[in-house]
């Protein structure tokens, strides 16, 4: 809502040394978003006057059209001669009042104006457009064209109103109220403790039976309409330039004097209003629910098919407008532009129920002021007051004949009463307000107050997020002011902290950000045609997915099962923006249906839910096991004056698996495997010991070259998925630290031919088991393959590490460990020592 001070200042008596910055300060402290304070016409300096153009020149030989006038601007010049000015608009003529910017003068953006020869002609001056005067598009694209009433010489800074300051103000949903100058205004009076002119306190006359012919067949969607009918508009009547001026600050395009009436009643009491062409109404309006498929064109030119849910207003045709979100092309007001302008109106000021206008606007994709202001509550009893104050500018701008007739069909309702102690505000905020301060917030708002403990609160009828006493208290709260809260950390009771399970997921998550990865936060949904593109059969498990009644989008309406597709989307968006060398990770939950869950029942409201309730709840729930994944792309290691750096490849998945189990204390076993989306021959399983079985822990290595082609992966991309719970539960008590002996360590080489189809990790597994308690550590450093070694075989070389807690080893110790290593790896998997 962008709010202009001086149209601000006709409702509150604000100190007249109160700049913009001043009053967004106040409202801030009230609780209202001011996000920014702009100052219209800022450096701007004249003189700029009115002027009246007397002739005009064509001037010709130029590649386009140039005009060479002779304007009247009185004395403003200081000789009272004609100004000479060229100009290339072309939207004016002879005798028409523009606005002259005469040299010496500054225009908004720091452009000085000074005589100067242009087109073969000295210009004195600039005749001048909106976009010139920093005042916004006003639909014209040319030249302000001023009415005839104003004199040559006139200050148009003053005229046109063009030194402001206008608030921007981010209405949240709850205070729709603020989405005019009205609700404004109030907060305002509030903040300041001045009163508030309310410009919806105006005369109304009674209903009679003399109004148009309305038939509301929808009670709880529109609980209020409102019509009334200004007969004899001149055509030719234009919007006056104060007006313009207000809804050119306020956002709002100027289009016609009708239509600028209704933008700006909306804008001062926050009541949408609409004005048919009563020439173009055929029969009584009538407000219904819309047939399913009914078609109706509304005023932007689109033609929509309606939905039966849809509110829409009608006469004997069908539908002739969109309920509380936009007018039909069929009633719209003709401008004075047209050759038969509108003479007759008909204003609509109605009270439309909020669920079904959002439903509405979101359904057609169609987002409108007044549909805003409906979504997030009107003031029900607004409505004869804007359509009073609409039918009195009528007459008044316009020259029209209020008929007498006038018709509000109302819903029976009763106002809203909330029952409150005196002292919740109190109890909620920690601080002693006191019955009285309570009682005068709450008038201050609008609400009536009775009683002295107990208090009985009457909400306002433009206040309807006021529904229960914590609203009443966030009331009083934020007129006291939230920065005069006490601050005060709770004390946490002893002996709680974060449970074994958070400490792994958090080591788990500094692990993979101490070895190079970068963590990748992903929206957990995701649709069928990644799971396509993951190359997943059509029986995977991964297929069975959550599917939401309200996803944010039609493409991914599932819960995932996998974080790969995420964080596969953050490596592509990040490869695309030029960044080739990545390594993300996430943790976070996947959603895993086991099919057995039950149907979640409705939760009571006016108890805690028992246990069983609760429990009742939990088992409609699918699985939810946590995970960590990682991806890789381009260079692993960098290079440079060290080296040449290396890309990443399947085996980094495989560390940064082993990196995870590390920070548990769990060893990992890795076996081959072929499982999607990974490649079948650069795939592993991995394993920890549950309990003393082996339990499939995740899946590393290579993704497949199909499924890198269908997601526009980085060539050679790889990725690991583990699960959390599962590590979890293999870990066996407290995590052991390292013992460091003093006793020096010694190291053996073994070198071992076997065939090449034997996986390296049954080899280390032997030689770890047959070397026995003196093996500190054990890694393969070498693989080699060539004809020394013979045809379908390979030798894999590596280092041992031996080392005694309690004393130094000997030659001989070591070696026998050694050989015991060997003798069981032969025993296993046919091993043979190299060269012997």
């Amino acid at each position: 809502m962008r709010v202009p001070l001086s149209w601000l200042r006709e409702y509150v008596d604000l100190p007249a040394t109160e700049s913009g910055r001043d009053v967004q300060a106040k409202l801030v402290s009230v609780g209202l978003e001011v996000e920014t304070v702009e100052q219209t016409g800022a450096g701007l300096k004249g003189p700029l006057v009115v002027g009246q153009v007397l002739t005009i020149e064509e001037l010709e030989g130029f590649k386009k059209p140039i005009r060479f006038c002779t304007v009247d601007v009185g004395t403003a010049n200081g000789t009272g001669e004609p100004q000479e000015i060229v100009c290339g608009a072309r939207n004016f003529s002879v005798g028409d009042k523009v606005v002259v910017v005469l040299p010496g003068a500054v225009l908004p953006g720091d452009f000085a104006i000074a005589a100067r020869k242009t087109y073969g002609k000295t210009s004195h001056g600039m005749i001048c457009s909106t976009d010139e005067l920093g005042m916004g598009d006003d639909g014209t694209h040319g030249i302000i064209v001023l009415p005839p009433e104003y004199e040559p010489g006139t200050d148009a800074i003053e005229l046109l109103e063009l030194v402001d300051e206008v608030l921007d103000i981010a209405v949240t949903p709850d205070r729709g109220y603020c989405l005019s100058m009205r609700g404004v205004a109030r907060e305002t009076a509030i903040a300041y403790g001045l009163p508030l002119r309310d410009p919806a306190l105006l005369d109304v006359p009674p209903p009679n039976a003399h109004g148009y012919p309305v038939k509301v067949s929808d009670p709880i969607g529109c609980g209020n309409f409102t019509a009334r009918t200004v007969t004899g508009l001149q055509p030719e009547a234009r919007s006056p330039i104060w007006m313009q001026r207000r809804l050119q600050k306020a956002g709002m395009r100027t289009v016609s004097l009708a239509v600028d009436i209704t933008n700006y009643v909306m804008l001062e009491l926050g009541q949408p209003l609409h004005a048919y062409d009563r020439t173009r109404v055929q029969g009584p309006i009538g407000v219904r629910r819309a047939e399913q498929g009914e078609k109706l064109t509304t005023l932007d030119g689109a033609k929509r098919v309606l939905d039966a849910q849809d509110l829409v207003i009608t006469d004997d045709r069908g539908p002739i407008g969109l309920a509380g979100v936009m007018g039909g092309a069929d009633t719209e007001i003709a401008d004075h532009a047209e050759d038969t302008g509108t003479t007759e109106v008909v204003i609509e000021a109605a009270h439309f129920d909020a669920i079904a206008i959002a439903r509405t606007a979101r359904r057609h994709k169609l987002s409108s002021e007044a549909s805003k202001r409906f979504e997030r509550g009107v003031d029900p009893k607004a409505a004869a007051a804007a359509a009073q104050r609409t039918v009195d500018l009528l007459v008044l701008l316009a020259g029209g004949t209020a008929e007498a007739g006038v018709t509000e069909i109302t819903a029976p309702s009763a106002p809203r009463t909330i029952a409150m102690p005196a002292n919740h505000p109190d109890r909620v905020a920690g601080v002693a307000y006191g019955r009285e301060t309570v009682v005068r917030r709450l008038q201050q708002v609008g609400c009536d107050v009775y009683g002295q403990d107990e208090l009985i609160v009457t909400v306002p009828s433009w206040r309807p997020d006021l529904a229960e006493p914590n609203d009443l208290a966030e009331e009083v709260i934020r007129l006291e002011g939230y920065e005069n809260l006490p601050s005060t950390l709770p004390t946490p009771p002893s002996g709680r902290g974060l449970t074994d399970r958070q400490r792994l997921h958090r080591r788990v998550g500094r692990a993979l950000a101490g070895a190079g990865y970068v963590e990748a936060l992903s929206y957990p949904f995701i649709g069928e045609a990644v799971l396509d593109q993951l190359g997943l059969e059509k029986d995977d498990a991964r297929r069975r997915t959550v599917t939401l009644v309200n996803p944010l989008s039609d493409e991914e309406p599932a819960l995932r099962t996998t974080l790969l597709p995420g964080l596969l989307g953050a490596l592509r968006r990040n490869d695309g923006r030029g960044s080739h060398d990545l390594a993300l990770f996430e943790t976070g939950l996947v959603f895993r249906p086991t099919g057995e869950e039950t149907k979640a029942v409705r939760l009571p409201v006016d108890r805690r839910p028992t246990d069983e309730e609760i429990a009742g709840l939990d088992a409609a729930l699918p699985r939810q096991p946590r995970r960590a994944a990682v991806v890789l792309a381009g260079a692993r290691e960098q290079a440079g004056w060290w080296g040449k750096g290396r890309p990443a490849n399947w085996a980094d998945s495989v560390e940064a698996a082993r990196s995870i189990a590390r920070e548990a204390g769990v060893e990992l076993t890795v076996r081959a495997d072929r499982h999607a989306p990974w490649h079948p021959g650069r795939c592993a399983a991995l394993y920890v010991t549950v309990d003393g079985e082996e339990t499939l822990f995740g899946h590393a290595g290579e993704l497949h070259p199909r499924v890198v082609k269908e997601l526009h992966l980085p060539e050679r991309t790889c990725a690991m998925e583990v699960e959390l719970d599962v590590l979890e539960r293999a870990v066996d008590g407290a995590l052991q630290a390292p013992r460091i002996s003093t006793f020096p360590v010694a190291t053996q080489d073994v070198a071992l031919v076997v065939d090449a189809g034997v996986p390296a990790d049954e080899v280390e597994k032997a030689l770890r088991e047959g070397a026995g308690g003196l093996l500190e550590s054990l890694r393969l450093f070498d693989v080699f393959t060539g004809e020394q070694i013979g045809e379908g075989k390979k030798s894999l070389a590596y280092a041992l590490r031996f080392r005694a807690a309690d004393r130094t080893l000997t030659v001989e110790e070591a070696s026998a460990a050694r050989d015991s290593a060997v003798a069981l790896a032969a025993g296993r998997t046919g091993a043979v020592l190299r060269g012997a």
